[in-house]
C-alpha cells in the first residue's frame, strides 16, 4: 500500500491517496500566515488503516514547513494535535492569550 499526500489548493484540502487513489481529506480555509483546518475524512473503505493520523502528520509537517500557523477546527485535527505535543506549537494563539 503506497501512500502519499499532496496539497491541492484549488480544492482547499490535503489528499491522501492510496495507491493513486484519494483515499481521503482535510479541507482548510487559507488566510495570511494560518491554516484554518475545517473537516477531515477518510473513505470508509479505507477506514482503520491509520490514513487520518498519516494525512494530518504531513498536512501539519507542511504548514510547519510554510511557516504558518493552524486553527484546528475540525474535531479530528484538533484531537490528533492534543496527542501529539510536539505539534502544539503550530496552534495559532490570538495575542490577547
Amino acid at each position: 500500500m503506497a501512500t502519499d499526500v499532496v496539497d491541492v489548493p484549488d480544492q482547499r484540502r490535503y489528499e491522501i491517496r492510496v495507491d493513486g487513489e484519494v483515499a481521503g481529506f482535510a479541507e482548510y480555509i487559507l488566510t495570511e500566515g494560518l491554516v484554518t483546518f475545517t473537516h477531515t475524512e477518510i473513505d470508509p473503505a479505507h477506514e482503520g488503516r491509520g490514513l487520518g493520523g498519516a494525512l494530518v502528520r504531513e498536512a501539519l509537517d507542511d504548514v510547519r514547513s510554510r511557516d504558518l500557523d493552524v486553527l484546528p477546527l475540525c474535531p479530528f485535527v484538533k484531537g490528533w494535535i492534543q496527542r501529539h505535543p510536539d505539534y502544539t506549537d503550530l496552534v495559532y494563539h490570538s495575542p490577547a492569550e
